[in-house]
C-alpha cells in the first residue's frame, strides 16, 4: 500500500474518529477552536524539485556499481527521501516546499556500500544513509555542506536480511535495513522477540533505531536498543569497523557505544548482532488510576528499585489523561455502557476522577509464574500509594491502539492544529520539579504566540535512578508563520530542560533540530572529541552533513523577542 509523502503511515489507514465523539469538543474547548479550520494539503502536481545536481558521470558511476534500477532520480523518490516525520517536515511538505532534496535516490546491497562511499567521496557528493524516514528531528533531510556538490540518499531497506539466529548465546545477526515488522515476524517464526517496539515500529529499520539510540514501549524490559546491541559493523569512508559479538569488554574505550547513536555522521551500519528473548509466555497489559502525578511517580519509583522490570510502565499526567478519556470510543453494547458508568461511578466514591486524575498503564510480559508474581508485587506498591486499578480493558485498549496515534496527527494538521512532542529524562530526585517546568514553559511559549495552548505529558522509560519525560503541545497554527511558531516553543522547552537537569533527547535523537544544543549537552571538549572522530572517519566530510554535529544553525530562527510579533491567533 502507498505510503502518504506528506504525513504518517499508508493511504488505507487512519484514526477513526467516528465512534469518539468526546474528541473534537474537548479540543475545540482547550484550544478554542472556530471548527472551521483547514490546512489542506498542495496537490503533487505543484509540488516543483530543483534538478538533480549530480554530474551525468557520476550518475554513470552510481548505475553501473547497483544497476540503473537501483538508481533514482524521479520527482516521487526524490520527494519521499526529502525529510522525515517531524511537526516541521510535515509543514513544509503540506506546502510543497520541498528545496533542498536530494539528488538522487540508491538502494544498494551490503557489499556494494564501501564501493558507494568511494564514488561518493571521488565526486564530492553527501551521502544520507536512509532507513524508514521516520525521524522527527531532521535527520534525514540534506544539508547544506561547504564543498560538497550534491546528495544521494541511501536507501538501506534492501539490507532486509536475518542472517543468523545464535540459540545458544540468545543472539541473532541481523541486517540494518530490515523493518520493525520483519525483523519481528523473522525472529517470532523460531520463537523469540528482540522486544523493541518504538512508535515508528512498523515503518521504521533497526540501523535507523541503533543510528539514533531508539526506545521502544517494552524497553523498561528488554532495554533500550543499546542494551540490545552485542556488536556492528560500520561502513565509513575510511574503510569498515566490526566490534566483537562479546558480552562485555574492558578492551579500552567503548567503540560500539561511539556508533550508536551517531545518526549516520560516521559510516552507515549495515548489520548488527543483538540479545533476543523467549517470546513471552503471558502479556498482561492493565490500567491503574491514581490521584496525582506525584503519586504515580513514586510507585514508579518504587517498582523501579524493588527491581521489578515491567515491560511497560507509563504514568500519564492529569492533562494527558483527560485527552485520552475524551478520546474513549462509545460503548457497543448496553451492558458495556452500563459497566462504565458503574466504573465510572464507584471511582467518584473512592474519591478518584478521570478529570483529575492520572492513568498509569502496566505491561507485564513473561512465563505465567514470573507474571503473576510481578503483578502481585507491582499493584501491591501501586496501591500503596493510593493506586486504583482498572482491570484489563484500558491496558489492552491501549496495547491494541499504540502504533495509530500517528495518524491521529495528520488529522490535526488537517484542521489547522500545530501538535508536537518532546522528551527527556532526569533523575528521581529532579523529576516532578522538570516535569512542571516544562510544561509551564511549553504553556507561557505556546501563549506568546498568541493562541490557546493544551500541554500534556507522560513519565515512561523508567530505571532504577530515573526515569523519561515525554511532553505533548498542541495550539491553534498561526498561519503563515507555523514553523516561527513551532520554533520559538521547541527553542524555549529545549532551553528549560537544558537549564535545569534534563538530557537533550532520551530516544529521538540530535539531527539538525537538537544540534544547537549539543554543546550544552557534552561541552566543548565532548564535541571537539566527537569532530576529531569524524574527521577520523570521515575526512571529506560527506556523511549526513549538519546532523549530530551542525554545519551551521539549521532550525529555523524567529525574531528576538520584542522585534517581531506573532500575528494574534484570536
Amino acid at each position: 500500500m502507498d505510503e502518504r509523502w506528506w504525513g504518517w503511515g499508508t493511504l488505507d489507514r487512519s484514526y477513526p474518529l467516528e465512534d469518539r465523539p468526546g474528541f473534537w469538543p474537548f479540543l475545540r474547548e482547550r484550544l478554542g477552536l472556530r471548527g472551521d479550520e483547514r490546512s489542506p494539503v498542495v496537490d503533487l502536481a505543484q509540488i516543483e524539485l530543483p534538478a538533480p545536481r549530480i554530474p551525468p558521470q557520476a550518475l554513470d558511476g552510481l548505475r553501473d556499481l547497483v544497476g540503473a534500477e537501483n538508481v533514482s532520480i524521479s520527482k516521487m523518490n526524490r520527494l519521499t527521501h526529502a525529510l522525515g516525520k517531524s511537526y516541521r517536515d510535515l509543514v513544509r511538505l503540506r506546502r510543497g516546499e520541498v528545496e533542498n532534496p536530494p539528488d538522487a535516490v540508491v538502494w544498494p546491497r551490503e557489499e556494494q556500500v564501501a564501493d558507494l562511499l568511494r564514488l561518493a567521496q571521488q565526486w564530492k557528493l553527501a551521502v544520507i544513509p536512509f532507513g524508514g524516514g521516520t525521524s522527527v528531528v531532521g535527520g534525514v533531510e540534506p544539508a547544506e555542506a561547504e564543498g560538497l556538490e550534491g546528495t544521494i540518499s541511501l536507501d538501506l531497506k534492501g539490507l532486509n536480511r536475518v542472517l543468523a539466529v545464535d540459540r545458544v548465546s540468545l543472539t541473532a545477526t541481523v541486517q540494518a535495513g530490515i523493518l520493525g515488522p520483519e525483523l519481528e515476524r523473522a525472529l517470532n517464526d523460531q520463537g523469540y522477540t528482540l522486544g523493541h517496539f518504538p512508535q515508528s515500529f512498523e515503518f521504521s529499520t533497526l540501523g535507523g533505531w541503533i543510528a539514533t539510540r531508539a526506545a521502544g514501549h517494552a524497553s523498561t524490559k528488554y532495554g533500550k536498543i543499546e542494551q540490545m546491541v552485542v556488536s556492528l559493523r560500520v561502513v565509513a569512508p575510511v574503510g569498515v569497523i566490526e566490534t566483537k559479538a562479546a558480552p562485555a569488554s574492558a578492551s579500552g574505550p567503548d567503540l560500539k557505544g561511539l556508533l550508536i547513536g551517531s545518526e549516520g555522521v560516521y559510516g552507515v551500519i549495515t548489520r548488527a548482532t543483538l540479545r533476543i528473548h523467549p517470546l513471552p509466555e503471558v502479556r498482561d497489559y492493565r490500567g491503574l488510576l491514581f490521584r496525582s502525578f506525584g503519586d504515580g511517580v513514586q510507585a514508579v519509583r518504587e517498582m523501579m528499585q524493588a527491581e521489578l522490570f515491567p515491560a511497560t510502565v507509563r504514568l500519564s499526567d492529569a492533562g494527558e489523561t483527560r485527552a485520552y478519556m475524551a478520546m474513549r470510543r462509545v460503548p457497543t453494547t448496553r451492558m458495556k455502557a452500563l459497566k462504565e458508568r458503574v466504573g465510572t461511578w464507584l471511582l467518584a466514591r473512592r474519591g478518584y476522577s478521570l478529570e483529575d486524575g492520572c492513568l498509569m498503564i502496566l505491561g507485564l510480559e513473561g512465563d505465567r509464574e514470573t507474571v503473576a508474581r510481578e503483578r502481585e508485587a507491582a499493584l501491591a506498591i501501586c496501591r500503596a500509594h493510593g493506586g486504583f486499578h482498572l482491570g484489563r480493558s484500558v491496558g489492552r485498549a491501549w496495547h491494541a491502539e499504540r502504533f495509530e496515534l500517528p495518524y491521529l496527527r495528520d488529522i490535526l494538521l488537517d484542521h489547522g492544529v500545530m501538535v508536537d512532542t518532546l522528551e527527556t529524562a532526569t533523575t528521581w530526585e529532579n523529576l516532578e520539579s522538570l516535569y512542571a517546568r516544562v510544561r509551564d514553559a511549553l504553556w507561557e511559549a505556546i501563549e506568546a504566540t498568541g493562541v490557546q495552548p493544551w500541554v500534556m505529558a507522560h513519565l515512561s522509560h523508567a530505571y532504577p535512578d530515573g526515569a523519561s519525560l515525554y511532553h505533548t503541545f498542541l495550539g491553534r497554527q498561526v498561519p503563515g508563520h507555523e514553523i516561527e511558531q513551532w520554533w520559538a516553543i521547541k527553542r524555549a522547552a529545549t532551553d528549560c530542560i537544558m537549564a535545569h537537569g534534563g538530557t537533550l533527547s532520551h530516544h529521538h535523537g540530535v539531527g539538525l533540530d537538537h544540534a544547537p544544543w549539543l554543546e550544552a549537552e557534552h561541552g566543548p571538549e565532548g564535541v571537539r572529541a566527537l569532530r576529531a572522530l569524524k574527521r577520523a572517519l570521515d575526512p571529506e566530510g560527506i556523511m549526513n552533513p549538519g546532523k549530530l554535529l551542525p554545519v551551521h544553525s539549521p532550525s529555523p530562527q524567529p525574531s528576538p523577542p520584542g522585534e517581531r510579533e506573532f500575528p494574534d491567533g484570536h
